[in-house]
């Protein structure tokens, strides 16, 4: 059976971690798996958008514990199987919806954390675990932390991994939306399916830009905005936008 599903809705995506049994922690093959699933949808010129969720009681808890013999060599497993999840989702020229149904532990906080948008249940729970067996952030959470808390605030969730309820997480600015647990699917997938009929290559664009200019400096960022505009410029979609906002009307992406 396998430990990740995907699953199609017109433009849509769904990604789902399907280990429920196992809170979706993630050992080798689910890894392998899960960034094989979001190389596909990022390749499928179909899809415009995806979500990403888990199955029963959690969203994911991270690493299985039980799978010891990934620990031995840390530095390679997250390089070689953390890493390229984290990157796949934010190298992804489509939005990312996290829909974060429960349980968030960890390399599984970091999961969520990589989305483009994030909406989580309202019994949904957050919690930097990583001190509590000896080990240090990864699958990009001190990235993402750091940057949307400051230091401090980050510092002293990883140093304590305590939970954060889902309700907290939000007045934090982690998630975009609590919604209760049975409106969640939909709600994401409403979500999508928005993002999916926006002009595609403005989003990717967005996308890019958004993740490069808080690593570069004022006047780098600003080259990026023009060079990222003069593509969305000669772009159709441009042309389409400009006539439908004279004619009143919606627009027709391409």
């Amino acid at each position: 059976m396998s430990a990740v599903e995907t699953t199609r809705d017109g433009a849509v995506a769904t990604v789902t971690l399907a280990r429920p049994d196992k809170l979706n922690a993630l050992d080798w093959a689910t890894r392998w798996e899960l960034v094989g699933a979001l190389r596909e949808v990022a390749a499928d010129t179909g899809v415009r958008a995806v979500v990403l969720t888990g199955t029963g009681r959690a969203f994911c808890v991270g690493q299985d514990l039980a799978a010891v013999e990934e620990l031995e060599h840390a530095d390679e497993t997250v390089a070689g199987s953390y890493n390229p999840i984290a990157q796949a989702i934010a190298g992804m020229p489509k939005p990312v919806v996290a829909a974060v149904n429960g349980l968030a532990v960890g390399a599984g906080f970091g999961l969520g954390l990589a989305c483009d948008q994030r909406l989580a249940s309202d019994t949904a729970s957050f919690s930097c675990a990583f001190s509590k067996v000896g080990l240090v952030p990864d699958t990009a959470a001190s990235w993402y932390l750091v940057r949307e808390l400051g230091y401090t605030r980050a510092f002293r969730l990883a140093a304590t991994g305590r939970t954060v309820r889902a309700a907290e997480a939000l007045e934090l600015g982690l998630l975009d939306e609590v919604l209760p647990a049975d409106a969640l699917a939909d709600r994401a997938h409403e979500l999508a399916r928005e993002l999916a009929s926006g002009p595609a290559l403005a989003l990717a664009l967005t996308k890019r830009q958004f993740r490069a200019v808080g690593e570069v400096s004022f006047e780098a960022a600003l080259a990026i905005e023009a060079r990222h505009q003069g593509e969305a410029a000669a772009h159709p979609d441009h042309v389409e936008g400009r006539t439908a906002f004279a004619e009143k009307r919606a627009p027709r992406w391409r």
